[in-house]
């Protein structure tokens, strides 16, 4: 047994109390597991809009959990006296554990977790759920690197399964166990990137596959439905490329193609400009309307 599998079998989490810091889709979705698992969680955003969607958006997926009758309206309330709204970043002092969820942009994240390691108490556990920036990066604009981890939830968080953890060069055995444990304890499943290079498992995979899809629409060599229905019906993918770039964002997708790129250096890498003219024309996606496909309201 690996020294990883014996710390991690041996502890349990006692996260008691957690905070989520941005309230888009990804940290409304992470929020709202947490407090279906028990845990006091608070969900700060700076922008009061974005927190009131996002409490609208676990209320409507509480209630459809309730339709398809996979929990009870007790359930339902239940999960959301354990979710409170947090006025400001200083709210989240006592947290046993924050995970970030904000925009994917490494100084906006090495900018807020500086803040919070000034604002929380010396044992809490920062997380981040990039998908793709340095978490080494990420724990050196703190002064507790050891306790920095990447926790890397799937969209839509409630449905996916996977939970990515990312250890940095100085995360410790402690910080690892307890939050591969936490894991586990609201139900996911977690697989370690034992090194922390741009994009870890996942998006390394995923990122290239759907800019090379981009490639192929900008060549013309097939509709972006015959693109889709080609590696659904080829490879049993459940959704296609093209319409997966659109659900997670495209602006998304291509931030996380630069970082490949200006980090890895390699050509392979390089972003298609069908994805970067679909992004300078606000051309995200599902949340924008409008991306690949075009989307009623």
């Amino acid at each position: 047994m690996t020294k990883d599998k014996e710390n991690s079998s041996q502890v349990e989490s006692n996260i008691r109390s957690a905070a989520v810091v941005g309230a888009g889709q990804m940290g409304a979705g992470i929020a709202q597991v947490l407090a279906q698992n028990g845990i006091a969680t608070q969900l700060y955003d700076q922008s009061a809009d974005a927190l009131q969607r996002a409490n609208a958006l676990i209320r409507k997926l509480l209630d459809r959990q309730i339709e398809k009758e996979k929990i009870s309206p007790a359930d339902k309330e239940a999960t959301l006296s354990h979710l409170s709204d947090a006025a400001d970043l200083s709210d989240l002092a006592q947290a046993d554990i924050v995970i970030e969820a904000i925009i994917e942009r490494p100084d906006a994240k090495h900018e807020l977790f500086s803040k919070l390691d000034e604002i929380c108490k010396p044992q809490t556990i920062l997380a981040s759920n990039t998908s793709s920036i340095s978490i080494t990066k990420i724990a050196a604009a703190t002064n507790r690197p050891e306790k920095v981890i990447g926790l890397h939830f799937m969209n839509p968080v409630p449905v996916m399964e996977l939970v990515e953890i990312i250890r940095g060069l100085q995360t410790s055995d402690e910080t690892y166990a307890i939050s591969k444990a936490l894991t586990q304890e609201i139900g996911k499943t977690p697989v370690t990137a034992r090194f922390d290079y741009p994009g870890f498992i996942v998006n390394r995979i995923l990122v290239p596959m759907i800019n090379e899809a981009f490639f192929v629409l900008m060549e013309g060599i097939a509709t972006p439905e015959e693109i889709d229905a080609a590696m659904k019906l080829g490879t049993n993918q459940p959704m296609g490329p093209l319409q997966l770039a659109d659900f997670v964002g495209l602006d998304t997708c291509l931030a996380i193609c630069q970082i490949f790129h200006n980090e890895i250096g390699e050509d392979k890498y390089r972003p298609c400009p069908l994805l970067i003219k679909y992004v300078e024309a606000g051309w995200y996606g599902r949340k924008a309307g409008r991306g690949v496909y075009t989307y009623e309201e």
